[in-house]
């Protein structure tokens, strides 16, 4: 390269220098020539912004989308048009469905060459369109920097997610003359309309028994302490929404329970005696409204959020356009506390049904077992992933979270999500250990990043949960048609300890949960990257007693 070509500056370069001024020092990247000056720009600034390579684009998806979950700000993943655009499709959509933000850089073909079909072509925005938050391209090299920009931007708007920027080949690769990068500005808060208020404190003392249900903002936006406010000034009880139970501290006297797939009889009756629902910061998803049956029609329902499109959507009895911590804030100095009875006896049910033996377990490994000992053997901010699949809820019911930001998961159930995810939880906090939970299955579909584990020195836990089947699947084949007609989810396993010794990690296999507490402390002292091959019984999917079917 000579020393004119030095001083080019290339819209890669423009790319890059607007992700670092506006605050992205993470990406992940599965390489491709359609953004070769993308990577050399990132090779010149590698001391501002860290570059991973992962071995698949959906696990660097999963990665990315762990990342913004965990800290609230965007990370970046570069990937190829065609075939590396559709693979990492499945992190956008759990990024979409987890309101996490997250930004994704596909290289494209050149701008002359669009819609011929070309090689690997695709029309990116019609593809993303329906999972992403936006999907933007520039038009010329000029535009690169305010595009960027804006992509950052909108990510963490509103309510977060994943933002998809269509890069084509000649514009990364040009020169551009001018590159003034777009100032950086903080989200605008949203704080909550004075008369709306007045309406939503006369709704909450009115009710006899209001329900608190916490989400996904309040986990984005910090606001655990500003909900825990808020329920002591009620006296009343909380429920987390699908897979956000360290939005609350679960021993808190007001929590009351997780809104999993499959829900425990006192919930279920706490729904119904429930005369007002209050979603903080929850969109009120599919598994949380029990796809839509939650309000029922006794209830009202008050929905807290910062974006009006959610709230539309929602048609929630009344509303609150606003960030959870600021509505939070307001309610709390202007409500009395009710009698805390009713909360009270929630509170005991969910400590008496979190505990062991509340199942019948079946084979040598019983997982409430195993929930407790890395509840007892942990840092209480250690991070806890669980992949798609029944044993997640084993975790969800015994496990008990007492820091935010301490859970990951697919809202979406996407299996996979749980060695990246790890990763992207390691390098978004790297002063927690990380565990992921991952069933066979899922492990099949990415464990190899284990491997990019073992490059990056990354520390992290893998506790495979083998019953060598798809769980869910079969369970309900079970209910629906009889234990004869099992068909289609049956698996042969490897040995995934023997095989995370071949990607460089530390392995143990457990075939008893007396012996997975001495697995487990060896593996949180191992440098690097350390896997327990769990060996379960199929009979054992799911700690409830009608299995998926129970809701």
């Amino acid at each position: 390269m000579n020393d004119a070509s030095k001083q080019t500056v290339t819209g890669g370069d423009v790319l890059v220098d607007t992700l670092i001024a506006h605050g992205v020092d993470t990406a992940f990247t599965v390489s491709g020539e359609s953004f070769l000056a993308v990577l050399e720009a990132l090779r010149r600034k590698r001391n501002q912004i860290q570059l991973v390579t992962t071995r698949h684009e959906g696990g660097g998806a999963f990665a990315t989308e762990a990342y913004g979950k965990l800290t609230g700000r965007p990370a970046a993943l570069f990937v190829s048009r065609g075939p590396g655009a559709t693979n990492a499709a499945i992190g956008v959509h759990t990024a979409k469905q987890d309101s996490s933000p997250m930004l994704l850089f596909v290289g494209h073909i050149p701008s002359t060459s669009q819609g011929r079909e070309a090689f690997q072509e695709i029309d990116q925005a019609a593809m993303f369109a329906p999972i992403a938050k936006a999907v933007l391209q520039p038009n010329t090299g000029a535009q690169i920097a305010a595009v960027t920009a804006c992509a950052v931007a909108l990510s963490t708007a509103g309510r977060p997610g994943p933002v998809v920027v269509v890069l084509p080949r000649d514009l990364t690769d040009g020169a551009v003359d001018s590159h003034d990068v777009p100032a950086f500005s903080a989200r605008p808060a949203v704080a909550p309309d004075q008369s709306a208020l007045d309406q939503a404190a006369a709704r909450i003392m009115a009710a006899k028994r209001p329900l608190l249900l916490s989400g996904e903002i309040v986990a984005i936006q910090d606001a655990t302490r500003d909900l825990m406010a808020l329920a002591e000034a009620m006296g009343a009880p909380v429920m987390t929404t699908y897979r956000r139970q360290d939005t609350f501290p679960n021993e808190h006297p007001a929590y009351a329970g997780h809104m999993e797939i499959n829900r425990l009889p006192y919930q279920q009756q706490a729904l119904e005696d429930a005369d007002l629902l209050i979603a903080v910061g929850s969109r009120m998803d599919g598994i949380t409204s029990a796809d839509g049956t939650v309000p029922g029609k006794h209830q009202a329902l008050l929905q807290i959020y910062p974006e009006g499109e959610v709230l539309a959507r929602c048609q929630a009895d009344q509303t609150l356009l606003s960030d959870p911590g600021a509505a939070c804030r307001a309610l709390a100095g202007c409500l009395q506390p009710m009698d805390t009875a009713w909360r009270d006896g929630l509170h005991r049910s969910y400590l008496d049904s979190s505990e062991p033996g509340a199942v019948e377990v079946r084979g040598a490994v019983d997982l409430s077992l195993v929930a407790k000992d890395v509840q007892r053997l942990v840092p209480p901010d250690t991070v806890i992933l669980t992949d798609g699949g029944s044993f997640a809820r084993w975790i969800h019911r015994f496990y008990r979270f007492g820091q935010a930001h301490t859970q990951a998961g697919p809202v979406s159930g996407a299996m996979g999500y749980g060695v990246p995810g790890a990763i992207g939880a390691r390098l978004a906090r790297p002063d927690q250990a990380a565990i992921a939970f991952v069933g066979d299955g899922g492990f099949m579909m990415t464990g190899q990043e284990l491997v990019t584990a073992v490059e990056q020195n990354i520390d992290l836990v893998v506790v495979v949960c083998d019953n060598s089947v798809h769980g869910s699947i079969l369970e309900g084949q079970r209910q629906r048609f009889g234990v004869e007609q099992i068909y289609g989810t049956r698996l042969t396993s490897p040995n995934f300890a023997d095989l995370a010794r071949s990607y460089g990690c530390a392995a143990w296999t457990v075939r008893d949960s007396a012996e997975f507490a001495d697995a487990l402390l060896g593996a949180m002292s191992h440098t690097g990257p350390a896997l327990i091959h769990l060996l379960t019984d199929d009979r054992d999917i799911a700690p409830f007693d009608k299995g998926p079917d129970a809701v």
